[in-house]
């Protein structure tokens, strides 16, 4: 649930002079998403960038027909900067991963706050530097590591450390998929093998445990 009353209006911004915080906040336009909701589709015309205030939002891109998870950003994220600031439209779609506020700013309005604070264009420009670093080291990963190895790390990343307990992935198959880069066929089809080797077993929907760690950590070492 999203609270009424956060405690922080603008969450990651911690470094600006309380002033531009004050303004930034205030020439902005609060949006409400519901668990699903898109906020801007791949193409569209970057009209606005978004600031997360709650919850977290997710942007996939297509290609070949599969979906792939650029980032996910949570409070004090920020959606659309390279768009927003470069022109043209938005090269990805960003979805409600959870229920979320966000905070819509225009160009107008977060020129005016650039012209009076130059050091919120400082922040933007070190979040983008950061956005291409952390964008580089993800294709380095996607490429050294294949699905399969993919999976079991995350398995392994998010069972409980006592063995046989179980627990869930929190993301459906389809966003499993997402998450590594496949569809959704590949990962039932990759789980059901880690089955069939004795790592793992099914709890009930969507819920597993480990039978075998070291045969996981084998295949995601590869």
């Amino acid at each position: 649930m999203i609270s009424a009353m956060p405690s922080d209006p603008l969450p990651g911004f911690e470094s600006l002079p309380p002033e531009a915080r004050r303004r930034i906040a205030a020439l902005g336009v609060e949006r409400r998403l519901r668990t699903g909701t898109v906020l801007f589709r791949a193409g569209t015309p970057a009209a606005s960038l978004y600031v997360v205030l709650e919850g977290s939002v997710r942007v996939t891109r297509s290609s070949g027909g599969r979906r792939r998870v650029i980032h996910t950003e949570g409070p004090g994220g920020t959606l659309g900067e390279i768009p927003f600031f470069r022109g043209g439209g938005y090269p990805a779609t960003a979805t409600a991963a959870e229920p979320a506020r966000v905070l819509q700013l225009s160009h107008r309005a977060l020129g005016a706050v650039m012209r009076q604070h130059p050091e919120v264009a400082w922040l933007f420009l070190a979040r983008l530097s950061e956005r291409a670093r952390q964008l580089i080291e993800r294709l380095d990963h996607a490429q050294a590591r294949r699905v399969p190895a993919q999976l079991a790390q995350i398995l392994l990343d998010r069972a409980p450390e006592q063995r046989g307990q179980p627990f869930s992935l929190g993301m459906t198959h389809a966003e499993l998929a997402e998450e590594v880069g496949t569809v959704r066929e590949v990962v039932v089809r990759t789980l059901r093998r880690f089955k069939l080797l004795g790592a793992l077993e099914t709890r009930g929907r969507a819920r597993y445990a480990l039978r075998d760690p070291a045969v996981l950590r084998v295949i995601a070492d590869r």
